[in-house]
């Protein structure tokens, strides 16, 4: 199954379309990317961590010839005549786990399409370390052979361990999938019995992506690039990610599925990258890239290929060695970059970091990262996007960023940055949720964001839009300073988990924001009451139909009637201060034609905001009074989502408060719909995003006349 999502690609100006893998697309407008459905986390027969054995010390099914059986491993979609499930030493009897090393020339793809898979174990191979967290060592078909063997696999954040019996699906005595280019090796076909397992199944591996694989074996961060977005100095670009450790794949993916081109491209087809070199020839150097197919032949037949490459005359024998030049059909090739650009359209890159590199050579320099794991909770910490007015409540997590680059080709002092935001066990909350991430300037000396300091500042970086992927991945440069990072969903009260990684190179501070501050001026014992107090929009409409005009509008007069009926019949008292002026205020305030009245769209949306407030005023109103002093107005007004200063409830006392310096009931309700309302208008006047507005005069007046 193919299902259409939207990925938004390295910066917000910088995005892409692509397809690598054995699935179809064609790329299109604002980055939308084809990818293929992902295996739900509940299989049949239950929640895949209920039945999977994640563990080498889980409940075991023995057989009467003391061999494990993996009776959890899902097999409903692969039953069909001929096929048959054998155990490695009943296809090859001299079988080995590893023959040798585990290299990227050990895989042969099958019938299945998931070069996808065997790209990302291609480029994985690069470093043994890696392969050795996947792929543990000590296993094998000889001593202490059990049948069963385990693999590792990251999911949020964690290791977790997968184990599997032995039992490969064959036709005729030969493996249906994944196989080794050796008869007698099995570690490869076996890890991917181990990550279909993980996913819910062969078919599930059926098309993807290698980003997906990788971030799942390595527990790296991915990004999507177009090879046409790329500098013009590409190798420029590609040895800082090598020296980094990152893995990259390519691929082509604009032609019919499983063909090639007129040199030997595979079109829709998942390539390695595995090394950049600048050759010396007798005519000069020139730039090459090494390029791996994992299916382990079908390769690059234009200039500087293995076979009828005779540019390869042009480099002396000692230098051909110097870049692991082999004179064959293994599936690895050079190209010249130009070929390379010509024939290749998207890059998938998986950044590593210090704490997925555990062993690291002399030259590479991999990402600092730090993670935090947070949560979007409904009426608590799920504010949703900047446009709905919750958007502060979303976690913040305030970043440092200390020390600039070192890279002596940049004149600027700015720090290199990514950040990867990744939402957790999403087919158990019912898929996934488009996200976003958004990075401001930190106020000084404070590392929480307002709502009022949201309103006026506009973020420094962001996601072009809010993008329905597992993982969402935010690069950017930014001047040393402090920033505050604001994770959200697009729609607010959505509940998810999250995972949050920020990779820099030269290190950072990254902690949950500290808005203790914020909370003083709010008493922790009160709460809102369990049940709103006003009836729902939908009890209200008999009383709507009873005071609206014959046009089924609501004009002032006939609002306040209604107001004082549907109030005044549930919280008594409370209506008297309702007046005509009130209610002229609030209609002006939702009216969105311009027509003076509401219909009952306009009204649902008002009573709707006029419930939330008046158990946020009855909350903060301690001693019944039906008005709130002065000292209340500052944290009912926070309670609500709008953050004001010293200044501002300077300016409310004198404007809204009633002689006593209290504010009533029905001068609350007033005063939030208006802070509200030129909150939004603000932000759809700041065009450019600066914290400023300019305005005409017919505007100016249009602001301040109709309010």
């Amino acid at each position: 199954m193919l299902v259409t999502k939207n990925i938004s690609l390295r910066t917000a100006s910088d995005t892409c379309s692509s397809k690598m893998c054995d699935a179809a697309t064609e790329p299109a407008e604002e980055a939308v990317l084809v990818e293929p459905s992902e295996p739900s986390d509940e299989p049949v027969g239950g929640s895949m961590f209920q039945n999977m054995s994640l563990n080498r010390n889980a409940k075991k099914i023995i057989k009467d010839d003391g061999l494990f059986v993996d009776h959890d491993f899902p097999r409903w979609d692969m039953e069909q005549p001929g096929l048959k499930w054998k155990r490695p030493k009943e296809i090859c009897p001299s079988a080995q786990f590893i023959v040798d090393e585990a290299t990227r020339m050990d895989m042969c793809q099958g019938v299945l399409n998931d070069c996808w898979l065997l790209s990302a174990l291609a480029s994985l191979s690069l470093h043994p370390d890696l392969l050795e967290r996947v792929v543990p060592k000590g296993q094998s078909f000889q001593e202490g052979y059990t049948g069963s063997f385990v693999f590792r696999f990251w999911q949020y954040g964690e290791w977790q361990e997968v184990e599997i019996d032995d039992f490969l699906p064959t036709q005729n005595g030969e493996l249906v999938y994944l196989r080794s280019s050796s008869k007698e090796e099995f570690w490869s076909p076996l890890l991917e019995k181990a990550y279909a397992k993980l996913k819910g199944g062969y078919q599930a591996l059926n098309m993807g992506f290698p980003h997906e694989a990788m971030v799942d074996m390595t527990g790296g961060v991915t990004e999507v690039l177009t090879i046409a977005g790329l500098p013009r100095d590409l190798l420029s670009f590609l040895q800082p990610l090598f020296r980094k450790g990152t893995l990259i794949n390519c691929g082509n993916s604009k032609g019919p599925l499983q063909q090639k081109d007129e040199f030997g491209i595979m079109f829709r087809h998942a390539y390695s990258l595995t090394g950049v070199q600048k050759v010396r020839t007798k005519h000069g150097p020139v730039e090459l890239v090494r390029v791996h197919n994992p299916w382990g032949k079908v390769e690059w037949e234009g200039p500087w290929s293995d076979i009828n490459g005779h540019e390869w005359n042009q480099v002396s024998q000692e230098e051909q060695r110097r870049v692991s030049r082999v004179k064959k059909e293994d599936g690895e090739f050079w190209m010249s970059v130009p070929d390379f650009r010509q024939h290749f359209d998207v890059m998938e890159l998986c950044h590593l970091h210090d704490e997925t590199l555990t062993k690291l050579d002399t030259t590479q320099r991999p990402w600092h990262c730090t993670m935090h794991h947070g949560r979007w909770m409904h009426s608590r910490t799920a504010g949703g996007p900047p446009s709905g007015g919750w958007f502060w409540r979303n976690p913040q997590f305030s970043l440092n960023l200390v020390k600039a680059d070192n890279d002596p080709n940049n004149a600027n002092t700015t720090c290199t940055f990514l950040v990867a935001l990744m939402q957790k066990h999403k087919r158990r909350t019912g898929g996934q949720m488009a996200m976003n991430v958004h990075i401001y300037q930190a106020r000084s000396g404070c590392s929480f964001l307002s709502s009022l300091d949201l309103s006026l500042i506009r973020p420094v970086l962001s996601l072009q839009k809010y993008n329905p992927r597992r993982e969402v991945v935010l690069n950017g440069h930014l001047a040393p300073g402090n920033y505050i990072i604001i994770p959200s969903m697009a729609q607010a009260n959505q509940e998810g988990e999250f995972i949050l990684r920020i990779l820099t190179e030269q290190g950072n501070t990254a902690v949950p924001a500290d808005d203790s501050n914020m909370d003083t001026d709010i008493p922790p014992e009160l709460t809102p009451p369990k049940e709103p107090l006003l009836p729902s929009a939908a009890t209200t409409s008999k009383l709507f139909k009873k005071h609206c005009n014959s046009k089924r509008h609501c004009q002032p007069a006939e609002l306040l009637n209604l107001l004082k009926e549907a109030i005044g019949g549930v919280m008594a008292g409370y209506e008297k201060t309702l007046c005509l002026e009130h209610c002229k205020s609030f209609v002006v305030l939702m009216d969105s034609n311009g027509s003076g009245q509401l219909d009952w769209e306009e009204f649902q949306e008002l009573w709707k905001r006029i419930r939330t407030w008046t158990d946020i005023f009855v909350t903060f109103d301690e001693n019944n009074s039906k008005s709130l002093d002065y000292t209340e107005i500052k944290p009912a007004l926070k309670a609500a989502g709008l953050w004001v200063d010293d200044f501002l409830i300077q300016l409310i006392s004198m404007r809204y408060t009633e002689p006593d310096k209290t504010v009533s009931y029905s001068g609350f309700l007033y005063l939030l719909l208006k802070l509200d309302s030129m909150i939004c208008k603000f932000n759809a006047y700041d065009m450019v995003g600066m914290g400023t507005v300019s305005l005409n005069y017919r505007q100016w007046l249009h602001l301040t006349m109709y309010n």
